[in-house]
């Protein structure tokens, strides 16, 4: 018995092998909708850093800002603090740069499964969202 209409129905046989490359396309779908997901939140955190590194130009050397370390805000001078935020934007740099090279690595690979599985089950599957 089927439950797809009468033109709609595939005959293709789902092999032991096929069921693992979907169950892998799935995978690393999900993966890479996680590494995006982090990737805005990383852009995002950048922006506001970069908007904060221009609001502490303007402001006097000498003068003591709140700096949050952690869980606790000390106070330290405009300098200090600028260097602080390009290190700290470095590092966002760094894993911007990591993820984007993951998240190429992972298309890469589901580009290769979407061409092995559309070609073995047409439009039987759908693996578009």
């Amino acid at each position: 018995m089927s439950l797809l209409p009468e033109g709609q129905q595939n005959n293709t046989e789902v092999t032991f092998n096929d069921q693992q490359n979907i169950n892998k396309f799935s995978t690393l779908f999900a993966k890479k909708e996680l590494l995006t997901a982090e990737l805005n939140d990383f852009k995002k955190e950048k922006d506001y850093l970069d908007d904060l590194s221009l609001e502490l130009e303007l402001i006097d050397e000498d003068e003591l800002i709140n700096y949050k370390i952690g869980e606790t805000f000390v106070k330290l001078k405009q300098t200090e603090v600028l260097k602080r935020l390009e290190k700290d934007n470095s590092e966002i740099d760094n894993n911007v740069e990591t993820l984007e090279s993951e998240i190429t690595s992972i298309d890469n690979k589901l580009s290769l499964l979407k061409t092995q599985l559309y070609a073995k089950f047409g439009t039987a599957i759908n693996l578009e969202r």
